[in-house]
């Protein structure tokens, strides 16, 4: 039998993950087609385990066949747009030595920025009398391109072209992360977490969110000395209190890469979500290991 908790966790939750595969190596939300992201999401669990046999072959595999040609990647196959989920796909691929399509992909991923970085949008926004204070100068990340920044497409960008940086450092790369960087920041909530993107609206604050705050966090980690101490207040409240499996895997693997040490996890959920859970509570319990696919 399992003689550690990680061990119990990789016996019990990876045979799911991998029995969860469809024939054409992708993995779907809760089963039936593949999709794009659960399926960079399972790659990442099954690296972050140190399972990289045929399993895995055959999901990058699947990636590698899904990249479209302007660089990018569809949520799925049979959708006729690249959008945010390029990241999550240069996530996997960029640890692989040799990998086709980084330099595409990291290019498509270098020429997206959110709507409100526009000029005419900005001239629109200050016609309208929205206030600078509500607005940004830097430019962050959208889901579909044409389309508003938010804070996790914002963060999973982030994260990807560091790792694409570590690689092969460029200066015009490392400037785009840290203006996503400082869209993050100029986006923080009053209590020093993150929601989806607004802080405010109609003169009321929003409040945060556990899973954003913990991607967000994440994604600063690598930006040098700043002040994040009310941040990092506010994940280990949300820690402290209950929430879902992702929100919790984000603050743990946030905290752990700020150097903070989080409250001991709970048991194993004996059934998941979705894959992402599933997949998410194998890279978390990997981190707390010493090993975060997100980071390295």
């Amino acid at each position: 039998p399992p003689s550690n908790p990680m061990e119990l966790l990789f016996s019990s939750v990876l045979p799911a993950l991998r029995n969860a595969q469809n024939q054409d190596g992708g993995w779907g939300y809760r089963g039936g087609a593949s999709w794009t992201e659960p399926t960079a999401y399972a790659l990442l669990a099954l690296a972050a385990a140190g399972e990289r046999g045929e399993d895995f072959a055959r999901g990058l595999a699947f990636l590698a066949r899904s990249q479209r040609k302007d660089g990018g990647w569809a949520p799925q196959p049979s959708v006729d747009q690249s959008t945010w989920v390029t990241a999550m796909a240069l996530l996997v691929l960029a640890d692989q030595p040799g990998a086709k399509g980084l330099q595409d992909g990291g290019g498509w991923l270098m020429r997206q920025s959110g709507r409100e970085s526009g000029y005419f949008y900005r001239f629109r926004e200050w016609l309208l009398g929205v206030r600078p204070e509500e607005r940004t100068g830097y430019s962050g990340w959208s889901w579909y391109p044409g389309t508003a920044a938010w804070v996790a497409p914002t963060a999973l960008s982030i994260l990807a072209l560091e790792k694409l940086n570590r690689g092969k450092p460029d200066p015009a790369r490392s400037a785009r992360i840290e203006d996503g960087r400082g869209f993050l920041l100029a986006r923080m909530c009053r209590d020093g977490g993150w929601n989806y993107g607004s802080t405010q609206a109609l003169g009321f604050s929003y409040d945060s969110y556990p899973e954003t705050t913990g991607l967000a966090l994440l994604a600063l980690a690598g930006g040098g000395r700043r002040d994040l101490g009310k941040s990092l207040s506010c994940a280990e409240r949300y820690l402290a209190g209950r929430t879902t499996v992702e929100g919790r895997s984000w603050l743990e693997m946030a905290l752990l890469a700020h150097g903070r040490t989080p409250p001991p996890s709970p048991p194993i959920p004996q059934a998941f979500r979705n894959l992402i859970d599933t997949a998410l509570i194998v890279v978390a319990r990997a981190a707390a290991g010493g090993r975060n696919v997100f980071l390295s």
